[in-house]
Parts: C-alpha cells; sequence; structure tokens
C-alpha cells in the first residue's frame, strides 16, 4: 500500500509500525510550522492563492489513510490527494507540498483553525461537512465495504446485514459510515470508533468486532497481507432508500473562493485529458472510480 514515487509503479504495503512512524515523524514536522499558516483574508474570495505562491509551499491536512493520503514507508507524503495536489498546485505556482498528519474528525477543525491550507485526504463530499467548508468538485466516486473475518461467517454484505445479525460494528473516526449504519438501523451508541482502517483491521482479527466499515478500496488496500480479514465486495449505502454512491475531493476554508475555483479549473482539465486517472491508477483506482458528479449535487446530499 505504499504506492510509488512514479505512477506507472505497483502498490506496495507498508508495514504497520512504518506506517505509525511516518505519520508520527511528519506531524512533529507539521507542528512545527503551523506558525507558518497563512491566516485568513478579507479579500474578496480570499487571496490564499497568492500567499501560496509567495510562499512556494502548501501545507497539507492528511489522515493517514491508505489509498488516499499517507507516509510511506521511506517517510514521503503520498496518495491520491497528496498526488493530484502535487500536480495542480504545482500548475498553480505552488512547488511545495507540505504534510499536517491528522486523525481524520480533526481534519475539517484543523482547516478552519488553520493548522493547515487544504484537506487533502480524499474526503466524501456530503451535506453537513457542506456546511462548515467549500469542496473542489470531486476527483473520484466510490462505493463502501467491509472488513469481515476470513469467509466472512456472518455473511456481511451491506449495513442491512450487520443490523439483522446484530453483528459488532466498527469504523473509523468521522467517517461517513458512521451514518449509513445509523439510518440503516444501528444504535449509534453501539458503534465502536476506531483511529483509522488499520485500527479497524486489528478490531477485526482480534475478534473485537465482527465487522468494520470503510470505503472500498481503504478496505481491500489495507487486508492485502491479512491472514485474517477479507474485504467484502463493493457496494452502494442506502441514503433516503435508494443506493448512494459517495464522490471525495479536497476541501477548503469557506472564505477561500478562489483557491477552490482555480483548483476545479485545473482538475476539469486533468478530467477531459484522461491525467486524472493517470496520476491516481497506480492507487488502485479505474476508469469505473471516475466522476462527472459535482460538488453542489452532493453538497445537497
Amino acid at each position: 500500500m505504499a504506492p510509488p514515487h512514479g505512477n506507472d509503479a505497483e502498490i506496495r504495503s507498508p508495514s504497520r509500525r512504518s506506517l505509525l512512524a511516518g505519520v508520527a515523524a511528519l506531524g512533529a514536522l507539521g507542528a512545527a510550522g503551523c506558525s507558518r499558516v497563512a491566516s485568513a483574508s478579507g479579500a474578496e474570495g480570499g487571496d490564499l492563492l497568492d500567499r501560496l505562491k509567495a510562499q512556494g509551499v502548501v501545507r497539507l491536512g492528511i489522515a493517514g489513510e491508505i489509498p488516499f493520503g499517507y507516509i510511506d514507508r521511506d517517510g514521503r507524503l503520498t496518495g491520491e490527494a497528496p498526488e493530484l495536489a502535487r500536480v495542480i498546485f504545482g500548475r498553480l505556482g505552488v512547488d511545495s507540498v507540505q504534510p499536517v498528519p491528522t486523525e481524520f474528525g480533526s481534519l475539517i477543525p484543523g482547516l478552519n483553525s488553520q493548522q493547515f491550507d487544504v484537506v487533502a485526504a480524499g474526503m466524501y463530499i456530503n451535506a453537513e461537512r457542506c456546511r462548515q467548508v467549500i469542496f473542489s468538485d470531486p476527483d473520484y466516486q466510490m462505493l463502501d465495504s467491509f472488513i469481515v473475518r476470513k469467509g466472512n461467517p456472518k455473511n456481511l454484505r451491506d449495513y442491512g446485514d450487520v443490523v439483522r445479525s446484530k453483528a459488532r460494528f466498527a469504523t473509523g473516526t468521522g467517517y461517513a459510515e458512521i451514518q449509513y449504519a445509523v439510518d440503516a438501523g444501528y444504535d449509534e451508541s453501539d458503534i465502536l470508533i476506531v483511529p483509522d482502517q488499520v485500527a479497524g483491521l486489528n478490531a477485526v482479527e482480534a475478534g473485537r468486532v465482527d465487522v468494520f466499515a470503510g470505503t472500498a478500496l481503504t478496505t481491500r488496500e489495507v487486508v492485502r497481507k491479512s491472514r485474517k480479514a477479507e474485504s467484502t465486495e463493493p457496494f452502494a449505502p442506502l441514503v433516503d432508500g435508494r443506493p448512494h454512491t459517495d464522490g471525495g475531493g479536497f476541501a477548503f476554508r469557506p472564505t477561500e473562493t478562489a483557491l477552490r475555483d482555480a483548483f476545479n479549473k485545473e482538475l476539469h482539465s486533468m478530467k477531459r485529458s484522461g491525467e486524472l486517472l493517470r496520476v491516481l491508477r497506480p492507487f488502485g483506482f479505474t476508469e469505473n472510480e471516475m466522476t462527472d458528479m459535482t460538488a453542489k449535487e452532493l453538497c445537497r446530499g
């Protein structure tokens, strides 16, 4: 699960120890530089892009989630969102990206308290989050999947199965999967919330829970070397009784519409040329994950 230095290499999975060590080391780096984050601007649309050009660096909030944004075994920032950020911000005149690792549930608070400039973590775009930040249009679409014990002994294929079987259920901090389980009838107080997909895999392997819910790509990658767990087939969660496909993108502070719009312009150009898929393909994304959905659509819920 350590995507490559180049776009054509295969994904390799770092050890859990190296993943956590890399996050810790870069977390210290991020904390040391927080005082340099540009403050909010009163200019219409914000002037953060101009200030980022002058600084030559943009600070990215990441959550250590493979394949979206994480530190590989060599201590290098990678993942679909950081690699895409490198391309787009480079074209916007910002030559360097710097990671600020945090828990997923702290990404939006960290963005709005100016601990970093942009959330680059493959964050799902939904109505609740759209009330707190503004999003680029999605660079991918995604279904959900479960981590379960080998052989899937409880035959868990969707959230309805989890409720009917009274399975012990876990998901990540701040994950959209919390609400999907609650909407299916699972008692929120019974959900085990863990920091990330690695902790979710550990919980399933140790028998503390029967199932961990995450994105289809995340669950598939994290179980790759597990002898005790597997991922289920991807499925669409139900929202208001209808199958729902999520889309993920980059989050910006609400005042920074100019930066968001400039980012979107480059993103749309990459979609039209096919370059977006070439950048994302090494992280397991396929043509099926490409999307023409917009943030406006997803913000409506």
